[in-house]
């Protein structure tokens, strides 16, 4: 009978230096002792920035961007490589290969500069390069360990549309060349190190999975091997009641369910991409947020059914990447087709939202986007509204971005009388107005909109109103006394 799987995902933090990524080896190999291991990587520590800014200068007509972006590139990964490597044959086939990829990056800014723009396609390939080179890095190190460690690129298994900066997996076809190019090697006993972040099309052409991509690459190749666990290894100790730079008294949740980690993704929690469960959820495979720099801490686990928290709150999560957009005038009233024109434009840029408020007049419509989608989603409704704008029927269509949301999440929140009573009699108290609400029918957050400088306040006040640091530790003491 074949070994369980594991796959674990080692975020930029955790392969950010030489002894980081020593150490990501480290626990694989442990692992693999017990079970067969897949590992995935993102590239080092401010690699994946230093390719994006360098593609956007070259786009502006910087030739000399490349030079310095292959420079900087080449000395960050081969005084890792030599910190690592020390059989000398080893060493120079592996400098070799980082040289390469390297110079292909540096070749596409070259590209770049010389046509004045920056094509998705492009900036995909370019973006993707620091992965490649971890992978390359870490399945070394793995060998020098006495593993059999192969580096994969994960244009090779993960199969996706063709949407470029965030593409969306295809699970049959990625099912199939996972298996494939995987199972051989973990039925010998080796490791197979991916790349996060990256994937290709059906013809084999790069694209990625967005920023953050590389946790949902691990449970898209989770989802692929029928793997019996994932584990994220980031810099955290897991999913925490609140951002414990804005908390101090802040906890680790020691189980959230499904329902409650995509809520706390999706409305600004880091430790996660909000895509990151989507591929899990059907196989109920779990997936654990854990700390790569104290591995003996157990972490979160993620999973379908978790113990109820009597006050239903279970964290409270923020962020100021967002911005408004406020579409408003008496020509909407009564509009049957005026939302979907609205949300047509929204989505054919591809933005993401985040809330949604309308007030009963029925003469305003608000929603909230990511920040970085807030021009294109602008440019775009003012296009597709050009005729209501010019004719006075639309008073305005205005961006705000000077606004946070805070959200209150908890599984247990639905049927559980007075939780909106009581966030809004915390707001009131503490003088913070709220510019938008909203709630899902299903009742598992309370997102508000505020103004950005209020955010803190009002994480800080919410947390102390469900006790949630007390809550936590009745649960923990519950959890071993059973």
């Amino acid at each position: 009978m074949s070994r369980p799987i594991q796959v674990m995902k080692f975020g930029g933090t955790s392969v950010g230096d030489a002894a980081r990524i020593r150490s990501a080896a480290t626990i694989a190999l442990e692992a693999a002792k017990q079970r067969s291991v897949v590992v995935v990587v993102s590239a080092m520590s401010g690699v994946t920035n230093t390719l994006i800014a360098a593609a956007g200068k070259a786009s502006a007509g910087d030739e000399s961007v490349a030079e310095g972006l292959a420079r900087a590139l080449h000395t960050k990964h081969r005084e890792t490589i030599e910190a690592l490597i020390s059989d000398v044959e080893q060493r120079r086939d592996l400098l070799a290969e980082i040289d390469v990829l390297i110079d292909r990056a540096a070749n596409y800014c070259r590209g770049c500069a010389l046509l004045g723009e920056l094509s998705p396609r492009a900036l995909d390939v370019i973006a993707g390069t620091g992965e490649r080179l971890t992978a390359r890095i870490t399945a070394a190190v793995l060998r020098e360990m006495g593993c059999q460690g192969v580096a994969f690129d994960a244009t090779e298994l993960i199969v996706t549309d063709e949407v470029h900066g965030g593409a969306r997996p295809l699970a049959g076809p990625t099912r199939a060349k996972t298996q494939a190019a995987l199972t051989p090697l973990l039925e010998t006993g080796g490791i197979p190190v991916v790349t996060g972040y990256i994937a290709a099309t059906v013809k084999g052409i790069p694209t990625t999975l967005g920023r953050g991509g590389s946790d949902f690459s691990a449970t898209i190749l989770g989802a692929a091997l029928d793997a019996h666990e994932v584990i994220i290894w980031t810099d955290v100790n897991g999913v925490q009641t609140a951002d414990p730079r804005m908390v101090p008294d802040a906890v680790t949740l020691d189980e959230v369910s499904y329902i409650e980690a995509g809520e706390l993704a999706f409305f600004g929690a880091k430790v996660l991409h909000p895509m990151t469960l989507r591929p899990v959820i059907e196989s109920g495979i779990p997936v654990w947020i854990r700390n790569s720099f104290q591995p003996q801490q157990t972490g979160t686990k993620i999973t379908h059914s978790v113990r109820p928290t009597p006050q239903g709150v279970k964290a409270v999560t923020a962020t100021r990447d967002v911005a408004m957009i406020s579409v408003a005038g008496p020509g909407i009233i009564g509009v049957p087709d005026i939302a979907a024109r609205i949300f047509g434009a929204t989505a054919s840029v591809r933005a993401s939202i985040v809330m949604i408020s309308q007030s009963s007049s029925q003469d305003s419509i608000c929603f909230v986007v990511q920040a970085a989608d807030a021009t294109r989603t602008e440019k775009a409704l003012r296009d597709a509204l050009y005729k209501e704008v010019h004719q006075h029927d639309l008073e305005h269509i205005k961006v705000n971005r000077n606004v946070a949301i805070v959200a209150a999440v908890g599984e247990n929140m639905c049927g559980t009388p007075g939780i909106a009573g009581r966030v809004f009699s915390t707001l009131g108290k503490e003088g913070i107005n709220m510019i938008a609400i909203a709630q899902g029918s299903s009742e598992y957050n309370i997102s508000f909109l505020v103004e950005s400088g209020a955010m803190e306040k009002a994480v800080q006040a919410l947390h102390k109103t469900f006790s949630l640091s007390r809550q936590t530790e009745g649960a923990e003491v519950a959890s071993k006394t059973a």
